[in-house]
């Protein structure tokens, strides 16, 4: 059975826009960001109504690839039927990346250039494939990697949630183990930071993951910090009650914190829940023990005395 460890997510403008059009869904065992386009403020419109369709929409008896495929559909004719009515909003639209936990692994679901990573051991894989011009120029040898890197019209994609009454979602399972670690991603990170980067931050981080989304958001600004930033990160398997977060399991959920008012916009702003491991039962017995010999030793010494 696939359980939900640790998770958190942090959302920042960049150095560059002046409002954060990403949206994030962190709702156990639900997942996921939303990157959204458009004039004015458009793109937060689509990015946010994308964001509410997953956490308000049931999608019946549906599981798996179907059930999230499901969801991204209800989040497109959502954000195209407001784009319809509403002239301020005409034409907006949204990447979204998901990932849902089932019982036989994480159910992903994609459109758009945000991506899922999954971090296993001492390997990350980029598990979702770019829907974008520049990936395009990639898989037909039109362009090199290198080029890409640099290309002018790299953030240009070539599927998005609400443009169509219709989307093409790219949904597939991943089979996990316990330790790994799932991240979901604008591209405000994944074009300021490289891959080795992000796993060498991952490894550094993997225990702590409030400190992994606040580290890899730094690097993005560090690195120009040219878009705006979210990273969702959660592991898989039974939280580490004796990690660097303490006696901590996992955050309540807290989603689609978009405040375009402030950078410093932590996913995991919840209370967390306290939970007694195994390290902090011992600890509970030594000190137990230690106050009854000192009250042993004083009583002797008091009779002792008298």
């Amino acid at each position: 059975m696939t359980v939900v460890g640790a998770y958190a997510a942090k959302t920042d403008t960049g150095r560059k826009r002046r409002r954060n059009e990403d949206a994030f869904v962190l709702a156990p065992p639900l997942f996921a960001v939303a990157d959204g386009m458009g004039g004015a403020q458009a793109g937060e419109v689509a990015s946010k109504l994308a964001a509410a369709a997953l956490e308000d929409t049931d999608p019946g008896r549906l599981t798996g690839p179907e059930r999230v495929a499901s969801l991204i559909q209800e989040a497109n004719r959502r954000v195209h039927e407001r784009s319809s009515v509403d002239p301020a909003t005409s034409g907006m639209g949204t990447t979204m990346t998901v990932a849902l936990v089932e019982n036989d692994g994480v159910v992903i679901g994609h459109v758009g250039d945000s991506r899922a990573y999954l971090v296993r051991g001492r390997e990350i894989e980029q598990i979702t494939e770019d829907h974008s011009l520049v990936n395009e120029l990639l898989k037909t040898g039109k362009l090199s990697p290198e080029e890409a890197e640099t290309h002018p019209q790299r953030s240009v994609i070539t599927r998005a949630v609400g443009t169509d009454p219709d989307v093409d979602v790219d949904s597939f399972v991943v089979d996990t183990q316990d330790g790994d670690v799932f991240l979901i991603c604008s591209d405000g990170l994944t074009d300021m930071v490289d891959d080795e980067h992000i796993l060498a931050t991952v490894e550094r981080y993997r225990s702590n993951l409030e400190s992994l989304t606040k580290q890899l958001v730094t690097a993005a600004n560090r690195g120009g910090g040219e878009d705006n930033i979210t990273v969702v990160a959660f592991s898989i398997g039974e939280p580490d009650v004796g990690a660097d977060l303490g006696d901590t399991a996992t955050m309540q959920a807290v989603s689609l914190p978009v405040d375009d008012a402030t950078t410093e916009n932590v996913g995991v702003r919840a209370s967390a829940v306290a939970a007694v491991g195994p390290s902090a039962v011992r600890v509970r017995i030594v000190l137990a023990t230690l106050v009854l010999l000192a009250i042993v030793v004083s009583l002797l010494l008091w009779g002792l005395m008298h």
